[in-house]
């Protein structure tokens, strides 16, 4: 009977693991086979020359190649404010604060990590109608808000992976620095953190996706259909989750549904590429700076 039971749970153990990548897989073919015929120069450049739109001489009006640089822009700046304070954070969580504290913390934490993104959306709406009337005129919903709203969404993902990559190291290994004669400081930077490098930056790689595919963040905080590359962080921009939203709601005919399709495939080439040059950033964090 008990055989029985084990070989039940194994199989349905199995059955569990083997879902989520055969439906990822699933997807992924449904919108490479949907969405290949579409990719074209035409769809990332329209009717502007490749050379001109990539040398910013002249603006793409009907072609995806603003929303592509816009995601860049907007992934960048977001995680570049978010890797600090949640890698901190999840430091002095997890080697400083107090029981009752802590637990304060976590709760915080977890409680922002589960607000929907449109209220984070509306946060970040909210904040730059303040900043428009008590501070300048000139500002309004922006690449810079987004971002920020963004590292809002972002930011309790890196530090729970954060701390409990550090929860994580043995007690031994922590106890190394201090038998050397290691301040708290020295150990923590020298022991602790390289034990802990690889689940902290897996976290900051898992960010990198987040951020990449919101789109309810950023409608409401300075995302357009038609803004082109963005001069400054205070003007308004492109980006493709919000592209593929607005051309799946509102196509006209099917080649239109088809352009969504395959601006959906070079939003995963995107995401590709941020996930490997976090990889590469990774391996030369690892090895350069830590030794190993």
């Amino acid at each position: 009977m008990n055989r029985l039971i084990l070989r039940i749970l194994r199989i349905f153990l199995w059955f569990s693991a083997i879902t989520v990548p055969v439906a990822v897989m699933v997807l992924v073919i449904f919108i490479v086979f949907k969405g290949l015929p579409a990719i074209s120069l035409r769809l990332i450049f329209g009717d502007t020359n490749p050379l001109d739109a990539l040398m910013l001489k002249q603006q793409v009006f009907e072609g995806i190649f603003p929303a592509m640089v816009g995601t860049f822009l907007v992934v960048i700046l977001s995680v570049t404010w978010a890797i600090p304070l949640g890698i901190l954070s999840g430091i002095y969580l997890a080697e400083f604060s107090g029981s009752h504290l802590k637990k304060f913390l976590d709760f915080s934490f977890d409680l922002l990590a589960s607000v929907p993104s449109i209220v984070i959306g509306l946060f970040g709406l909210t904040v730059a109608i303040f900043l428009h009337k008590y501070l300048s005129r000139q500002i309004y919903p922006c690449l810079l808000i987004s971002s920020i709203s963004l590292a809002v969404l972002i930011v309790p993902y890196i530090v729970r992976t954060t701390q409990l990559s550090l929860d994580g190291v043995s007690y031994s290994t922590k106890l190394a620095g201090y038998s050397l004669g290691a301040s708290k400081i020295q150990n923590l930077f020298r022991v602790v953190l390289p034990s802990a490098i690889h689940g902290i930056l897996g976290g900051v790689i898992l960010a990198v996706g987040r951020a990449a595919e919101d789109t309810a963040v950023i409608m409401l905080t300075g995302v357009v259909a038609t803004a082109g590359i963005p001069g400054s962080v205070f003007e308004k921009f492109e980006a493709l989750p919000f592209y593929i939203y607005y051309i799946s709601s509102q196509y006209s005919d099917k080649s239109e549904l088809l352009d969504g399709f395959g601006a959906a495939i070079i939003l995963l080439i995107i995401c590709g590429l941020l996930f490997c040059v976090a990889h590469l950033l990774k391996n030369v964090v690892v090895k350069k700076v830590y030794g190993f």
